[in-house]
């Protein structure tokens, strides 16, 4: 049976967090954690989050530790309730390094702050750039789904230039900029790309 968490249930896990929790901690949302935080999608399967500063993931990590999380899968922690989070530390989201952290202006949204945890949804072109470098069917439905809700406020001459600026730094640019180019190409095909 597979698993997944609405809004509320995000909040509500994050919230039962905070109660052990006992220092700051900023968790920003990617992936289709964001989505669901936004509004964009009614709910994900797996908890995407990043952890910017490495000091705050480490002591997230031993907090997690006591309440039972096992490591799972390369970022993922579980505790046998149906639910891996993928922790992701710095700005990093699973393979893909943004161009700046994600709780510089601008790079992020505020969703909840809570006792001791600040949660934040990653900017939108952070957001459609990490998951198209993975560029998975289901990564392209979510980023296609992100620019029909949010097309007024996503510039996609802003977007391609800030994934190419980011793609220059992976080893595999020209792999992922075929990504893009295609994403452009269902874009237009949708009729979704405003000409500014």
């Amino acid at each position: 049976m597979e698993y997944r968490i609405d809004k509320q249930g995000l909040l509500d896990r994050i919230s039962a967090w905070d109660g052990f929790i006992k220092r700051r901690v900023h968790l920003i949302a990617c992936g289709g954690t964001a989505l669901t935080l936004m509004g964009v999608k009614p709910s994900t399967k797996d908890i995407d989050l990043i952890v910017p500063d490495i000091g705050e993931y480490e002591y997230l990590i031993d907090i997690l530790k006591q309440l039972g999380y096992k490591s799972a899968s390369g970022w993922g922690w579980e505790r046998g309730d149906g639910f891996i989070f993928d922790l992701f530390r710095g700005k990093t989201v699973h393979t893909t390094e943004l161009l700046e952290s994600p709780l510089e202006k601008g790079n992020h949204a505020l969703i909840k702050e809570f006792s001791h945890v600040y949660l934040g949804v990653l900017n939108y072109y952070d957001t459609i750039i990490s998951k198209l470098f993975r560029a998975t069917a289901l990564d392209l439905d979510d980023c296609l789904s992100l620019v029909r809700e949010k097309r007024d406020e996503i510039d996609i001459k802003r977007l391609s230039s800030r994934f190419r600026e980011t793609a220059a730094y992976d080893v595999s640019e020209v792999n992922v900029n075929k990504n893009l180019e295609y994403f452009l190409k269902l874009l237009k095909k949708e009729g979704l790309i405003n000409e500014r």
